[in-house]
């Protein structure tokens, strides 16, 4: 793997570790990318801290495992809200990380040539599974500190062949181009509003939405880039397994974590997700809602990403999110949170001409 950090060619020779577990806190830098390397050579568990969390919440997350002895293999852990809400220390195994990538190269078309854009923090797993990827295939991380639409807008233009990224930052990065080359962009966290998704495609680059969380190593379904429609989340890639149980997305397969930290291992079978959706008529996934965000009013349910959806299709919402608040009348109403020049009215009259009254915020 070749890594070129802000422009400029980087060192990432694994850093030997040779502890049980390491903490690290979590920035995009060549040195993170050389622990990441390290602690799979070594048998470590290697933490990776959030560093935009304060001072205070990384120490409780390190109070949190300190009484769990490490697991004796190579493994990263990341902190996550599974279906909870409450952080838990999700423990991804070299195997799982290795499987993962594996697949997610082969749908993405990730070879020794590709140069793929990583914007994303390498305490998240997006952002890591970009690393094995490229480590897999032998290809180029371009590896930015933080996200820039306008840096990102110059290395598609200037030769990235991949980058991942969520609708918010595509749209940013649209602000700076409306024509580039044929990269690859997966979508994540999501799915993407049609006009925006419209407007990328007309730009040049090949949009495919995903579908993942931390416990499955990054993404589990995606899109074919030779078959995109923006329908769905995609398919299952290669090894996965995905099902719907009373509505609830249901999942299996190599690249599935280990367990929790201070819980039982996971023993094979199918993973419930606590993600709202639904398989079409092809085997592809359409994601509604995690289940902790699903909004009840008055007895309906009310997905948040289609309010969110509903209100960036309007040509003057830049961002949208759509969280619950208790009501007295109704139980739950959503509240929307908007970056845009239109007026309340204005949007609750384009809202109502696209979706239910009752979902409106």
């Amino acid at each position: 793997m070749r890594l070129i950090f802000q422009g400029r060619n980087a060192e990432v020779a694994a850093a030997p570790l040779r502890e049980s577990r390491v903490f690290a806190d979590g920035h995009n830098t060549p040195q993170t990318a050389a622990l990441v390397l390290g602690a799979l050579e070594d048998r470590t568990e290697l933490v990776l801290l959030n560093s935009r969390l304060t001072p205070r919440e990384r120490a409780a997350q390190r109070e949190s495992i300190a009484g769990i002895l490490p697991a004796g293999e190579p493994a990263l852990v990341l902190f996550t809200s599974g279906t909870t809400g409450t952080p838990k220390a999700a423990r991804l195994a070299r195997d799982n990380l290795e499987a993962n990538a594996r697949a997610a190269n082969e749908v993405l078309e990730v070879d020794s040539r590709s140069r793929f854009l990583c914007v994303l923090p390498l305490f998240h797993v997006g952002g890591l599974g970009i690393l094995f990827r490229c480590q897999l295939a032998g290809a180029t991380v371009l590896l930015h500190e933080r996200f820039d639409p306008q840096a990102v807008a110059r290395e598609l233009r200037e030769g990235a062949t991949h980058a991942s990224l969520v609708s918010s930052t595509l749209a940013r990065v649209l602000e700076h181009g409306d024509a580039f080359p044929p990269a690859i962009v997966a979508v994540g966290g999501g799915p993407v509003p049609g006009p925006l998704l419209e407007r990328a495609r007309k730009a040049g680059l090949r949009v495919v939405q995903t579908w993942g969380m931390t416990e499955t190593c990054s993404m589990a379904t995606c899109e074919r880039p030779r078959d995109a429609d923006g329908a769905t989340a995609g398919p299952p890639l290669p090894g996965f397994e995905v099902a719907v149980d009373a509505g609830e997305i249901l999942v299996r397969g190599p690249a599935m974590m280990r367990g929790y930290l201070g819980q039982p291992p996971l023993q094979g079978g199918f993973f419930r997700t606590g993600d709202l959706g639904e398989l079409d008529a092809r085997g592809r996934l359409i994601v509604h809602a995690r289940r902790g965000d699903l909004i009840v009013s008055g007895g309906e349910n009310v997905y948040p990403a289609e309010v969110e959806a509903a209100l960036l299709a309007h040509p003057s919402v830049r961002e949208a999110a759509v969280l619950p608040a208790s009501d007295e009348r109704w139980g739950q109403i959503g509240v929307a949170y908007v970056v845009t020049t239109a007026s309340d009215g204005e949007l609750r009259d384009f809202l109502e001409a696209r979706i239910a009254k009752y979902k409106v915020p």
